[in-house]
């Protein structure tokens, strides 16, 4: 069965609710690890509050970073987060159009709520259930990464 977002679903209704995030003194080395899965295309660098400080996807880190460096200084928020209320067909095309498959969702307060995560066809959202089971399959189940 494909999910597809229904015009009465909204971002909240189809958002990753226990994405892992990353401390704000993670390093570069740390960040390059997790985007060894192939499934992580975004980091979420939070503080103990739970506030996101900043993402970073791949091509923000620089080659020659230095790998014991702060990753948090080559990220950015702008353009990466997504409103909770959004209708998540908006949310599709709004990622369609941007050419990305990855919104941080946050609060009007900068919380982070979730992680939209479009799926590799397009057509419908990864879900907690289906991280879970990747996983346990992997032997992994932490939220909190690094």
């Amino acid at each position: 069965m494909v999910e597809t977002p229904g015009p009465q679903r909204r971002v909240e209704d189809v958002m990753l609710r226990c994405p892992k995030t990353l401390p704000p003194e993670c390093t570069v080395d740390q960040v390059r690890s997790l985007f060894g899965d192939d499934h992580v295309h975004m980091a979420l660098i939070v503080d103990a509050r739970g506030n996101l400080l900043t993402t970073l996807e791949p091509s923000d880190i620089p080659a020659d970073a230095r790998g014991a460096a702060k990753a948090a200084v080559f990220g950015m928020v702008r353009h990466r987060t997504i409103d909770p209320k959004l209708p998540a067909d908006v949310a599709t095309a709004v990622l369609q159009a941007a050419g990305r498959r990855r919104l941080a969702v946050v609060d009007g307060r900068g919380k982070l709520l979730g992680l939209l995560c479009l799926k590799r066809t397009g057509l419908g959202f990864c879900s907690d259930a289906g991280v879970a089971s990747r996983a346990a399959e992997r032997g992994t189940c932490s939220t909190r990464a690094g």
